[in-house]
């Protein structure tokens, strides 16, 4: 029975700022100036830097120029080359889109706005460390020189197929890049990362793990007994959290976005957090080596909130058009990565449009090569691993079930 003299209750339920029809309104963001924010001492305690998890690392201004105390002074040459590999990410992307359009694989998933943080983030870390990534980070392994033709043989499950037809397009796995086995259950990741990090410093060993997870993953369970046994065990790993503004058809609210922001989920940890432009090819950088720094020297974890955009539907299966603003992504005020990039090596005097033509053109170039080699193999359903494959590689000796099994299937 309702007591006199009480107000009602509401359940409240979080609302995107636009939906459908609407004009895209970012009215209620509020960003850092480009140089602002200070860049606190790796030795700094989490307490002492906690307002870091509320500011935004930004170092490209407005004009192109990297300007502030994060910004890394990398050589023309590795801008250069970061912004090769987020082209040819864009350029593979959407290829693979196209192909799932044209029946030839069951499933594909864009990183389109999100390039910077991949990329920049496997530019810096070596083979030799761990990532556990979602499915997003293509440009990861695109970064590291990882073939195209094996990807897209992983993505048509065809009879090259790196791992045999046991995963979903998409999920990737590569041990010699650093690239440890997607798995399609959010969150799983990123105790897996932890998990790996402890390993390495019980073992005196000198390798760092990094994990990936997206905004809405960060409502499950697993995410915050990661970050308990980070803290707790100093484990030396960067505990990415991209926040991409939606997840498949729900906003960033619905995981708590417009309550705080998710860096400072760091804090009740015990953690250091910091807030990046996932726009910010520089900024990414300069926030991935002060992370990385901190873990080597055995100081722990970092929790990094990316802040970007998914410009792309959430994957092949999902029509944005049904729950945001149609132009949203093209008027998102921290930009698009690969353009903030090009007109910053263009201000250095060391990039040109002629060139980011010839850039561009050359990794549709590439992509293309790669995708006739994949394809001469053969796409969904033209061809596939042997049948034996799945009977090898989960136990270290057949038992009997499985020897009986390869014989009724005759393999």
């Amino acid at each position: 029975m309702k007591k006199p003299n009480t107000p009602q209750l509401s359940l409240r339920v979080p609302e995107p700022s636009g939906r459908p029809g609407d004009a895209p309104d970012f009215s209620h963001l509020r960003f850092d100036p480009a140089g602002a924010v200070d860049r606190p001492d790796v030795a700094t305690t989490p307490y002492e830097m906690r307002d870091h998890a509320f500011k935004l690392v930004r170092v490209l201004d407005d004009d192109g120029k990297a300007v502030g105390p994060w910004d890394p002074k990398l050589d023309p040459e590795t801008l250069r080359k970061g912004l090769k590999a987020m082209i040819l990410t864009r350029a593979f992307d959407d290829r693979m889109h196209r192909a799932h359009r044209q029946g030839k694989t069951s499933f594909y998933m864009k990183c389109t706005g999100e390039e910077a943080i991949a990329v920049a983030q496997g530019m810096i870390l070596g083979r030799e460390d761990m990532g556990f990534p979602t499915y997003r980070q293509q440009g990861l392994l695109i970064s590291r020189g990882y073939p195209l033709v094996e990807m897209m043989n992983q993505i048509y499950s065809n009879a090259a197929d790196p791992i045999k037809g046991r995963q979903l397009p998409i999920m990737y796995s590569s041990k010699e890049y650093g690239f440890f086995t997607i798995s399609g259950n959010l969150g799983t990741q990123v105790p897996q990362a932890v998990g790996w990090a402890m390993a390495s410093a019980y073992k005196g060993d000198d390798k760092i793990a990094i994990s990936w997870i997206g905004d809405g993953a960060t409502a499950e369970g697993d995410f915050h007994n990661a970050l308990t046994f980070a803290a707790v065990y100093r484990a030396p790993v960067i505990l990415n959290v991209v926040n991409n503004q939606w997840a498949i058809s729900s906003f960033m609210g619905i995981a708590g976005g417009l309550e705080t922001t998710f860096a400072s989920k760091a804090i009740g940890y015990g953690l250091p957090a910091l807030r990046v432009d996932g726009n910010d090819f520089l900024a990414v950088w300069a926030a991935t080596k002060w992370a990385e720094e901190r873990a080597r020297t055995n100081q722990g974890a970092t929790v990094i909130e990316l802040f970007t955009y998914r410009g792309a539907p959430h994957s092949t299966s999902d029509d944005p058009s049904r729950y945001r603003p149609g132009d949203e992504h093209e008027k998102w005020p921290l930009g698009d990565p690969v353009e903030r990039l090009k007109q910053h090596l263009i201000a250095l005097g060391e990039w040109s449009d002629d060139q980011q033509a010839e850039a561009e053109k050359d990794a549709v170039d590439q992509v293309r090569a790669a995708g006739k080699e994949s394809e001469a193999i053969g796409t969904l359903g033209q061809s596939r691993p042997s049948v034996k494959t799945m009977f090898e590689e989960v136990y270290a000796t057949e038992d009997w079930r499985l020897i009986e099994q390869r014989r009724e299937v005759g393999v």
